[in-house]
């Protein structure tokens, strides 16, 4: 009935759902990271972004093949879309500010999904693997620093003397 409706060749979900399913693979070790630390998005979250991103690009492509102008109005809804949601995870309190990884993590998982529905794997799959990287080898290093600025703010260490006294 569909393909009476549509014609033989109009309904191909399979390179869709290959597209969708990639989305949803490289996203999914950024999302079990925020997960893993409790951020505010975590698992669900990060491969679903990906998967709409994908898919918004996906559908408008019958629209769009002709102008790839309506396209580049498409891909700019998405990065100011995206830059909407991580606005959202992003809190201030007091002099610290606290959500921004996760919120440049939703960003860039936003652009593995539209790199993907583009056919621009290869720019999917690196921005996967630096954002991948970026969160697992820089967290122990933002920790070591924040105990060693930790360190430097319980006042004088041994042998010492307190600022402002001689």
């Amino acid at each position: 009935m569909l393909e009476q409706l549509l014609g033989p060749d109009d309904f191909d979900v399979l390179p869709h759902l290959v597209a969708i399913g990639l989305a949803y693979v490289l996203a999914f070790p950024i999302g079990w990271n925020r997960e893993k630390t409790e951020r505010s998005a975590g698992l669900r979250t990060f491969p679903l972004v990906a998967v709409a991103s994908c898919g918004f690009i996906q559908a408008a492509e019958s629209l769009t093949a002709e102008t790839p102008e309506a396209m580049a109005r498409i891909v700019e809804g998405l990065i100011t879309g995206m830059g909407f949601i991580g606005g959202g995870a992003i809190l201030r309190l007091k002099d610290s500010v606290k959500g921004t990884a996760t919120a440049a993590s939703l960003w860039i998982t936003g652009a593995i999904g539209a790199s993907v529905a583009l056919g621009s794997l290869d720019v999917a799959v690196m921005l996967s693997i630096v954002t991948v990287a970026t969160l697992w080898i820089m967290a122990p290093i933002k920790h070591l620093d924040n105990l060693q600025d930790a360190g430097d703010q319980d006042g004088p260490g041994e042998g010492q003397a307190p600022q402002g006294r001689k």
